[in-house]
């Protein structure tokens, strides 16, 4: 006999021998989806067998989207972005890509935000100021000298420095 607890929760109860015997009985439902083209997933797929073989943030963020079988939609709406937003994550070419939304999608695809990320959004979540400053002191230098060194203005070096402005990927 079945005694329903609520929406998709239920009982199982029966008399086994003259011994009471409940079990717990829960109905999950949920949707079964593909990537929106197959074919495409399925090349993807054969040309990365593994994560660790891709280097940038928008192919690691379709193969674990491929992997776990999920849409665009359903990543943008998981990390709380517009679709159109998350499609432009998996386009090459972008450079920065904000933590808030990654920590979302690195814990969608089940995996560690460092695994997400490229060496440029790694340096940035590390603190760019503080290492850029340990750099400078580990050689050595002045913040003038790091900075001619480098080929840019000393006031842009100092607000790099104390992570002001964001140093671009292409420095």
């Amino acid at each position: 006999m079945f005694c329903r607890l609520k929406v998709r929760s239920y009982v199982l109860a029966a008399n086994v021998a003259g011994t009471l015997k409940v079990a717990p009985l829960q109905i999950l439902k949920f949707p079964v989806v593909l990537p929106h083209k197959v074919l495409d997933a399925e090349k993807f797929n054969l040309r990365f067998s593994d994560a660790s073989e891709i280097t940038e943030i928008a192919d690691k963020l379709r193969w674990y989207r491929y992997q776990k079988g999920l849409r665009q939609r359903d990543a943008a709406d998981y990390a709380g972005i517009d679709r159109s937003t998350y499609i432009h994550y998996e386009e090459a070419g972008r450079d920065f890509y904000p933590k808030e939304h990654m920590e979302k999608l690195a814990e969608l695809f089940e995996v560690p935000l460092e695994d997400l990320l490229d060496d440029y959004n790694l340096f940035l979540l590390r603190g760019q100021g503080a290492q850029i400053k340990a750099i400078r002191q580990r050689l050595g230098l002045t913040q003038k000298a790091y900075a001619a060194q480098l080929g840019v203005p000393l006031q842009k070096f100092k607000r790099w420095e104390q992570g002001s402005v964001q140093i671009f990927k292409s420095t």
